[in-house]
């Protein structure tokens, strides 16, 4: 009974911060400790992420939860 939620600027977000340090897919799918294939769910938006890899990916960008979602254009956290 749980309604979708799509965040466009995280999937835009997380494709941007990927490419700048010029990781592949892949790559992304080590860290996150899934398949490829999950992995570009994810980028395309048809997947949500647990909180856990949120953070994960948060710290490893080194960027705030709310810039990695959309929610600020401030990158860095405080």
């Amino acid at each position: 009974m749980g309604r979708e939620v799509v965040l466009p600027g995280f999937s835009e977000r997380i494709k941007l911060l990927r490419k700048e340090k010029k990781l592949k897919q892949k790559d992304m799918a080590v860290i996150l400790e899934c398949t490829e294939s999950h992995y570009q769910k994810i980028e395309y938006g048809q997947i949500n992420l647990p909180i856990l890899d949120i953070i994960t990916l948060a710290n490893y960008f080194g960027v705030s939860i709310d810039y990695l979602l959309g929610f600020s254009d401030r990158r860095k956290r405080r």
